[in-house]
């Protein structure tokens, strides 16, 4: 099975997940038999700067994914994912290592469009062009998955 992972930078397992699929530097493209990863590739996103719609899918197909892990994705790419017989998950976080674990303990949620992708199609937002409100959404994600995370810490009192 070949996964490939949204990444924000290029420390191999190591790299943090990023949020946005799209717009992220790197995918990391990681090889499984079993349970177990037998090959790691980073690759740069030809993309990062701008693209048009599908031109991500697209690539990403290319590399030979059947499962596509990121923080979050837009409505069109699931679906051009699903068209192309590519599994998606959205709601990774922490390392790539951490977000193939989860993915493969069944712990990440099947793809769902983030908000920012749902605004854009009532023609409010404008995310793409904005760096500002991109961080706003991942800051806003993070803090989701922080308050999970607290939730799951055991009381010390």
């Amino acid at each position: 099975m070949r996964i490939v992972v949204s990444s924000d930078n290029n420390k191999n397992l190591d790299s943090s997940v990023s949020y946005h699929f799209g717009r992220c530097p790197y995918f990391f493209v990681v090889d499984l038999e079993g349970n177990e990863i037998v090959n790691v590739k980073s690759v740069e996103n030809p993309y990062f700067s701008s693209h048009s719609v599908g031109q991500v899918p697209s690539f990403i197909k290319e590399l030979g994914a059947d499962v596509m892990l990121s923080g979050g994705m837009g409505r069109r790419a699931i679906s051009i994912f699903s068209d192309f017989g590519i599994e998606c998950s959205t709601g990774a976080g922490g390392t790539v290592k951490s977000a193939i674990n989860n993915y493969m303990e069944g712990f990440l949620p099947e793809a769902a469009p983030c908000s920012e992708s749902i605004e854009h199609a009532h023609g409010n937002s404008g995310y793409e062009n904005e760096p500002a409100g991109r961080l706003r959404e991942e800051a806003a994600a993070l803090l989701e998955k922080l308050d999970e995370i607290i939730v799951k810490l055991p009381d010390k009192s």
